[in-house]
């Protein structure tokens, strides 16, 4: 009779693109996020959460990446609609304000916070799925929606570690490109696959420079692992204009205006987005936020298809070195802009609305670069155990520390060896350990070990430097709490 074939065993591996976060790194995340809700919350912006899957029809096809597979989305078939995993927080926001307009105030100022994940192709840092934390203003046509939002990142910024000096956000207007394209003859249903293909050439220029730009707005670049991305086949008239307003940048924010207006003379539209670029100038300087916290940029113009008018983007101009030991500068940890009209796809009508997304993850790894964020997770104080027929007693005990507001556990592995309790202990950074056994019990005492000040002793060259500071305590029962307390705030 032949042997049943062993089943394989599942490899233990993370999926490619995709990574596990542990506890100091989720605490961390969790902590900016709730720094970030404070400043949403403070101008006003309510919470929303919506479902992470939607139709497709739904979510639309406005991705950068469109080349590839399922048009950069996770998507499957289900009773003939087709779902996918969301691939940001505004195209789901463009649904639930179609769909429960009637009830929600207008303008309606929200924030969500969230994964959302991208079918796109991973690399260093780049990650498929990823967290976002956005606030938008749906129903307001007014550019001071616009300045609002550009004035509320620089303060979040600042309100989670990136000091004034370490960031920048640049603002551009879509409709003033719209209207260089136009000057530059790419106006016109038929150009509508060039015209993408600048946009996401221009949205580049941080990482592939002027060169890699020009390249990619002519016929095309090869990088350095081999690929071919097609370029627009602009001829060099055409991408003379183009390059002329990713560099029309003066020193201040009037000499850029100036620039770019010269740049669109007989395009009504672009005359209008110059026209917005200044007003927006004039509020944020009402306001205070001067050219060292945002300036207006015209190599702005963010990747994705649905922006309509001002756009913006907080980069961080601090460098930080790679694995190579090469400096780099960090970039862009946020963006946003305005989408007019991503709400008229269910509705038909036309309706207003500007937003802002922050890359959490990304800004997290910045402040992990400039050593802005404690990396030490404080775990929780353990209560050991001596005497396993005791357990109902350490039971008492641990509650005893979480009603006093300290996190503690009982240990709960094999409680043979007492040496691997300490261990337990040690490897989850536990600040103390309470320690009983039948001799504890019956003199109503407990003993307090300073697990800190004990690996502190054991690194010291000189254990005399440490003589006059007990690492154990004993004291009675009814001021466990109390010791711990003093020993954790030591």
């Amino acid at each position: 009779m032949a042997k049943d074939k062993k089943q394989p065993r599942p490899k233990a591996v993370t999926p490619k693109g995709f990574r596990d976060y542990f506890g100091a790194e989720v605490a961390q995340r969790q902590h900016m996020l709730g720094q970030i809700a404070g400043v949403y919350h403070g101008y006003g912006f309510d919470a929303l959460e919506t479902s992470a899957v939607e139709t497709v029809e739904a979510l639309g096809k406005f991705l950068p990446d469109v080349d590839r597979p399922n048009e950069g989305v996770f998507a499957w078939e289900e009773d003939k609609d087709w779902l996918a995993l969301r691939y940001d927080l505004t195209a789901p926001l463009a649904r639930v304000y179609a769909q429960f307009r009637n009830d929600l105030p207008t303008p309606y100022r929200r924030y969500a916070m969230g994964p959302v994940w991208r079918n796109e192709k991973p690399g260093p840092g780049r990650f498929r799925q990823f967290y976002q934390c956005d606030a938008d203003t749906v129903g307001s046509g007014s550019v001071a929606a616009d300045a609002e939002i550009c004035a509320m990142l620089s303060d979040t910024l600042e309100v989670v570690g990136i000091p004034r000096g370490d960031y920048v956000i640049r603002v551009n207007n879509r409709k003033v490109l719209n209207g260089v394209l136009e000057v530059a003859g790419l106006s016109g249903d038929d150009k509508a696959s060039e015209r993408g293909i600048v946009l996401r050439a221009i949205d580049k220029l941080d990482r592939l420079g002027p060169d890699g730009v020009r390249a990619l707005l002519g016929e095309g670049r090869k990088d350095e692992s081999g690929d071919f991305t097609k370029g627009a086949g602009l001829g060099d008239e055409q991408a003379q204009i183009v390059m002329g307003f990713m560099q029309a940048k003066r020193d201040s924010g009037a000499g850029t205006v100036a620039a770019l207006m010269e740049l669109v003379q007989g395009s009504d539209i672009g005359v209008a987005g110059v026209n917005e670029l200044e007003t927006i100038a004039t509020l944020l300087d009402a306001q205070s936020y001067a050219a060292d916290r945002i300036v207006i940029d015209p190599s702005v113009v963010r990747g994705l298809g649905y922006y309509t008018g001002p756009v913006y983007e907080a980069e961080l101009t601090f460098e930080v070195t790679d694995e190579k030991g090469r400096p780099r500068n960090f970039g862009s940890v946020a963006g946003g802009g305005r989408y007019d009209d991503l709400v008229k796809r269910f509705t038909g009508q036309e309706v207003p609305a500007t937003g802002v997304s922050i890359g959490v993850d990304r800004l997290l790894a910045a402040l992990h670069a400039k050593g802005r964020l404690d990396t030490a997770s404080v775990g929780p104080v353990v209560v050991t155990v001596m005497d396993r027929e005791r357990m109902a007693d350490y039971q008492s005990m641990v509650a005893e520390l979480r009603n006093a507001g300290i996190r503690a556990e009982v240990y709960l592995g094999n409680p043979k060896n007492f040496g691997n309790q300490l261990k337990y202990a040690d490897k989850r950074n536990s600040p103390v350990a309470v320690i009983a056994g039948g001799n504890e019990f019956d003199a109503g005492l407990v003993q307090i070990k300073d697990l800190v000040l004990g690996a502190k002793i054991a690194k010291s060259a000189s254990a005399d430097e440490w003589k006059d500071r007990p690492q154990q305590f004993e004291v009675p029962r009814g001021e466990m709490v109390a010791k711990v307390r003093e020993i954790l705030a030591s």
